[in-house]
């Protein structure tokens, strides 16, 4: 047994390299789950920090000082996020309210519909119906008392927000600011041999930053391409259910099935099985199909290709891990992981006692 477990240690960790590399990934692994919660504003500054370095990179190369490039581009972000705030925020939250209210009306004229299943359909009967209402009576249900227990603790929130809104957009503007800084201040940590994590990192540093851009420009352009039909037919909750098909992105796959749902639910609970139902449902599918065929294609042609299913378990254990972050950010972490993998020198024990 110890013979075994000697020859899989010199086969995979006889390069020193490689055992720093291991201890920095554990040490990133342990930092983020044990801290997550409390280094959230953080993690956040930083992910803001990266994606907007880009466009400094960018305008430094056109020419421009970097104390320049991030004070335009800190700007740009404050704006966005003003308007954001200001204008589409408070109506979708209007939208929200209002679709709270109109929930019971809908679920009446689902069981309207439901009932009328059996006459059509012997097979399923009305007890098989009931006991679905029930089910669905009781996630309303928990789903109330969850709303009314965060809005109890809606103080805390609202505290914890407005600080968050202070400290994050300071962070984002000094790590934007002294990035050059705060790398070589960290360096300092750091063991000076590290040829193989500076690899991986080289390796993954672009396919994130782009797959990362890449995903913003994807919710923001698949919630305004959604929007638009919504809007031209008087959709009711359009805002509310674009902002919903736009996130809906972030989660491979899955997203985009579970989200389609109350699309076409709500949809047919305003038109019925009408032209107008149908019009909308093939407009959002257009919008569906260019976007897994056109846009993702397009944006994401740089990100290593991985299997669907290694997606799948990606955004499971990351999302576990890490909750709304994880999932974003599944694919540049499987994408990591990966690197990783490819990078890792495998030596045989021959080759490691000699």
């Amino acid at each position: 047994m110890i013979h075994i477990f000697k020859s899989w240690y010199l086969k995979n960790f006889s390069d020193p390299q490689v055992i720093i590399l291991a201890l920095l990934l554990l040490l990133f692994t342990f930092v983020f789950v044990m801290f997550g919660d409390v280094l959230t504003p953080i993690i956040a500054a930083v992910v803001i920090s990266y994606v907007l370095e880009g466009a400094v990179s960018k305008l430094q190369r056109l020419g421009v000082p970097r104390m320049l490039s991030v004070v335009f581009v800190f700007v740009i972000f404050l704006i966005s996020i003003l308007l954001l705030s200001l204008g589409i925020l408070p109506l979708i939250i209007n939208q929200l309210v209002q679709l709270v209210k109109e929930l019971p009306n809908m679920i009446s004229e689902g069981q309207k519909l439901l009932m009328a299943l059996p006459q059509q359909y012997p097979l399923i009967s009305e007890q098989q119906i009931a006991e679905v209402m029930r089910l669905i009576k009781t996630e309303i249900a928990s789903m109330g008392q969850k709303i009314l227990s965060m809005s109890l603790s809606s103080v805390v929130d609202v505290f914890t927000l407005l600080v968050y809104m202070v400290v994050v957009p300071l962070l984002i503007f000094f790590f934007l600011q002294d990035k050059n800084n705060i790398i070589n201040w960290l360096k300092r940590f750091l063991p000076d041999d590290m040829e193989l994590a500076s690899k991986v990192w080289s390796d993954v540093d672009v396919k994130i930053g782009n797959y990362v851009r890449g995903k913003i420009l994807e919710i923001l352009v698949v919630g305004f391409a959604t929007y638009i039909p919504l809007a031209i037919m008087e959709m009711e909750y359009a805002a509310l259910l674009s902002l919903l098909v736009g996130l809906s992105v972030i989660i491979p796959f899955v997203g985009a099935v579970a989200v389609s749902i109350p699309v076409v639910l709500i949809a047919f609970f305003q038109w019925g099985f009408t032209t107008d139902f149908v019009t909308l449902i093939v407009a959002y599918s257009v919008v569906q199909f260019l976007d897994g065929n056109l846009l993702v294609p397009l944006l994401f042609s740089e990100v290593v290709k991985i299997h669907p299913a290694a997606i799948i378990i990606a955004v499971l254990v990351f999302g576990g891990l890490w909750g709304v972050w994880g999932v974003f950010f599944a694919i540049p972490l499987a994408t990591l992981v990966q690197a990783v993998i490819n990078a890792w020198p495998v030596t045989t024990e021959k080759e490691a006692t000699t």
